[in-house]
């Protein structure tokens, strides 16, 4: 399995003015931890970090450090998500057929997650680690009113790996380009090709680091983990 991993953002809501995946955890930057999980995982046979030149500098001294035993390559980003996979997919070794997209800053992902995501691509073309929604959702108008309350049995919330058969999602993201289509993911691509994506469980302690507080808990959640 090919593993894309974006990492070409700047954490804002962070209140930093540098790339979030270089803050510390537990004394490992929070994208180590990302890349620990991805080495532990037997499913991974290469991974690709797609990111901004600038901390390309950055990311060289932390991979030296980690001395992974896959091979890594560098890609460059572009300004958006969308455009920094589509520019991943390009930059797939030729071999590749499947391929998991994670976010770098979902630094908690356990090996056992990337290695179910890889497995369910057997059985379909596209697929997203996701949980089931716990708190009541509100659909909201624009005047700030609530229009309605769905059922929650039917509600997950999308996680990453994300995993797609890797022609289909470049016919994908060429259509999305063509078209001008932006999305937040690379399931919602598929869904708005008319392709079906499956879910497969995730792990509630996969959040993603955007806050301070996500930090605080990343730490917590890492202390009762590692003892």
């Amino acid at each position: 399995m090919y593993l894309l991993l974006p990492a070409a953002g700047v954490g804002k809501r962070m209140g930093g003015d540098r790339n979030k995946l270089l803050l510390t955890l537990r004394h490992e930057t929070l994208f180590a931890w990302t890349l620990r999980a991805a080495e532990a995982a037997p499913s991974i046979l290469w991974i690709g970090i797609i990111g901004q030149p600038v901390d390309f500098p950055d990311f060289e001294v932390m991979l030296a450090g980690l001395n992974l035993s896959k091979p890594v390559a560098l890609i460059e980003g572009g300004s958006t998500r969308q455009e920094s996979v589509y520019n991943g997919l390009q930059a797939l070794p030729t071999a590749a057929t499947q391929v998991l997209i994670h976010d770098g800053a979902r630094c908690l992902a356990t090996p056992e997650l990337f290695d179910r995501c890889a497995g369910a691509l057997a059985t379909c073309e596209g697929l997203i680690a996701a949980v089931p929604v716990k708190d009541t959702i509100k659909v909201v108008d624009g005047a700030g009113f609530v229009r309605e309350t769905p059922d929650r049995s039917q509600l997950w919330a999308a996680q990453t790996p994300q995993g797609f058969a890797v022609n289909r999602l470049k016919e994908c993201h060429e259509q999305g380009k063509k078209l001008g289509w932006a999305v937040t993911d690379d399931a919602a691509l598929f869904e708005r090709c008319g392709l079906k994506v499956k879910i497969v469980e995730g792990e509630e302690t996969n959040l993603k680091i955007t806050t301070p507080v996500d930090l605080a808990i990343a730490e917590f959640i890492l202390q009762r983990r590692l003892g």
